[in-house]
């Protein structure tokens, strides 16, 4: 287990913002992360989980504690029963589930991060969400003081959201178990309009699951949201604000908004979110507030690729991209009357 003092942050992070930990530990198996959470805790010292940072904006002054960056390893499969380790790359494990010729995470490829992140967000993509295939997590819990295996279907997944990220605090995540399929090297049914068409293929039909997987990364690189240390519309957090979901009432309110500003033939994205609830695109509502691609005259600036990721330009503050962030949200606000909500996770700062 590694440590280090006064230790910079931005490295870690795909932002490469903000300033450095009190004290930095790299922990590489899982008996080295519960040991570095226990340290902390019986010190009463803040902890900092660190896996990928791809989904992390860390303030200027740093953090005040200790930062535990994840780097464990571990890949094991049993037929169709996938094991990962916390630190495991994602993207690197989804090229390897479709090597060996499964589904059901192929459209998630490119993803940036770790493994051990994506129950906390319910990762998802082109289609796919992690949560139609994690059957367990195993996680250290900071409350017990004791490894826990928590099955899927407790996880209180939705949209970007689950039982972890209710309780940041509680939570350790130290490996995740999926059932994908084996559908002869095919990928699961095809659920998103664009793959679909950028595959020529209808909604639900199933293509080579490596086919799906170089298309989908081929449409995110379009957008800037496959990392290139050469490429600043990637020094970001990928999509940094989620798609609103609305209320009947908030919709129908948001509607009356859009016609008085953009006219009655103009009809915004929207797809129903369950009971009740309708979810529209928070790209729309940037772009169509006025925050176009490359939207920026300072170090922190709209990706030029895609309305939803704001980027680093190479000399940006962690406040220079706030205050982007919140420049975009009070302006869709005040054109549209719906708030958008970041999807990173802030440390020393407010959004």
């Amino acid at each position: 287990m590694q440590e280090l003092h006064d230790a910079p942050l931005a490295p870690l992070t795909t932002f490469r913002l903000g300033g450095p930990a009190t004290r930095l530990v790299t922990a590489t198996t899982d008996d080295e992360v519960i040991a570095a959470v226990r340290a902390a805790d019986d010190a009463g010292t803040p902890l900092l989980i660190i896996g990928g940072g791809s989904n992390l904006v860390i303030g200027d002054k740093g953090f005040e504690g200790t930062a535990l960056r994840i780097a464990t390893r571990g890949f094991a499969r049993e037929g169709t029963t996938l094991t990962l380790a916390a630190g495991e790359n994602w993207s690197d494990a989804v090229a390897r589930t479709v090597e060996a010729g499964l589904a059901g995470i192929e459209c998630l490829a490119g993803i940036p991060g770790s493994a051990g992140a994506t129950p906390i967000q319910n990762v998802g993509a082109y289609g796919q969400e992690v949560s139609t295939t994690i059957t367990e997590v195993i996680a250290y819990d900071r409350r017990a003081g004791e490894t826990v295996t928590i099955a899927g279907e407790e996880c209180g997944f939705s949209y970007r959201h689950s039982r972890f990220k209710q309780h940041p605090d509680r939570f350790v995540v130290l490996r995740v178990r999926f059932a994908l399929e084996d559908a002869g090297g095919l990928s699961a049914p095809l659920k998103y309009p664009e793959t679909a068409r950028a595959l020529g293929v209808e909604a639900g039909d199933r293509v080579p699951a490596a086919i799906a997987r170089e298309t989908v990364l081929a449409l995110r690189a379009g957008k800037g949201m496959v990392l290139d240390d050469a490429d600043h519309d990637t020094w970001s957090a990928g999509s940094f604000f989620t798609n609103p979901i609305l209320t009947e009432a908030e919709h129908a309110a948001f509607l009356r908004r859009v016609q008085d500003r953009l006219g009655t033939d103009v009809a915004p994205p929207a797809f129903p979110a369950g009971d009740g609830l309708v979810k529209t695109s928070a790209a729309w509502l940037i772009d169509r507030a006025g925050f176009t691609k490359g939207y920026g005259a300072g170090p922190a600036r709209i990706s030029t690729k895609h309305t939803l990721a704001l980027t680093n330009r190479g000399a940006a503050t962690t406040e220079d991209l706030l205050a982007l962030a919140r420049e975009v949200r009070d302006g869709v606000r005040e054109a549209f009357g719906v708030t958008l909500v970041n999807e990173p996770v802030t440390v020393g700062v407010s959004f």
